[in-house]
């Protein structure tokens, strides 16, 4: 597992008492697209943070180009091209959406996110917290592609969006000559075609792995209800 992109290691991430992943091991090739797939408490949301760093690992690694960053800091993976996009708080609520795309072009225009959204155009003036799930969603994932990063994880980057906004943020997420991880509760059509790869969690564990064409699971398969025992975080 030394080829490009990030990987975990038999990685195993607490909640205090809680043990949220159980010796998870995945890589997620660059460039290329990999979907973390999982019902809520499965684990994904949990391995997204580890990869970032907003969560200690307790064993194991984080393996970043074959190098182990497992005691990198979350922002020196950030300065280092990983961007992180979490399903929650991922704007600058108090900044317009002009002051939102100007700090992740950091100097260069940022055009490239108005083309990537045009809705974006007309709520430039707009406070970043007054704007509806669906716009945050936009101006989150095109902050990202404004960045540049290596590594790009986004926790359900779709979510809030009408279909055909969707379409276009998987099909953008799709040409991103980077590392991009995806997590899902269900595989997305926009990211069934070409060699994407997919590994299923539930309760903390890989269930599954392989390219989404390899399988012929349903997307209801993906979030089949678990077998009984205590709830997990994600």
């Amino acid at each position: 597992m030394s080829a490009a992109g990030v990987s975990l290691r038999h990685a195993r991430v607490r909640y205090g008492p809680l043990e949220a992943l159980h010796g998870v091991t995945l890589h997620a090739p660059a460039p290329g697209v990999t979907v973390l797939l999982g019902r809520n408490g499965s684990g994904r949301t949990t391995a997204l943070r580890a990869l970032a760093g907003t969560l200690p690992l307790s064993h194991g690694a984080v393996v970043w180009d074959g190098t182990d960053v497992t005691r990198l800091p979350a922002y020196e993976r950030a300065r280092r091209g990983l961007c992180l996009v979490p399903d929650r708080r991922a704007v600058f609520g108090s900044l317009t959406v002009r002051e939102n795309l100007e700090l992740a072009a950091s100097g260069r225009p940022f055009a490239p996110a108005l083309d990537a959204y045009p809705q974006l155009g007309a709520l430039l003036p707009r406070r970043a917290g007054t704007l509806s799930g669906g716009e945050q969603r936009m101006l989150a994932l095109s902050r990202a592609l404004l960045a540049r990063a290596h590594v790009v994880l986004v926790d359900e980057p779709a979510q809030g969006m009408s279909p055909a906004v969707a379409a276009r943020t998987y099909g953008l997420l799709r040409g991103l000559d980077a590392c991009v991880v995806v997590a899902e509760q269900r595989l997305p059509p926009g990211l069934c075609a070409g060699t994407t790869i997919v590994y299923e969690l539930r309760r903390g564990a890989v269930v599954f792995s392989g390219e989404a064409t390899e399988t012929a699971r349903s997307t209801a398969t993906a979030v089949a209800p678990d077998p009984p025992g205590p709830a997990k975080p994600t």
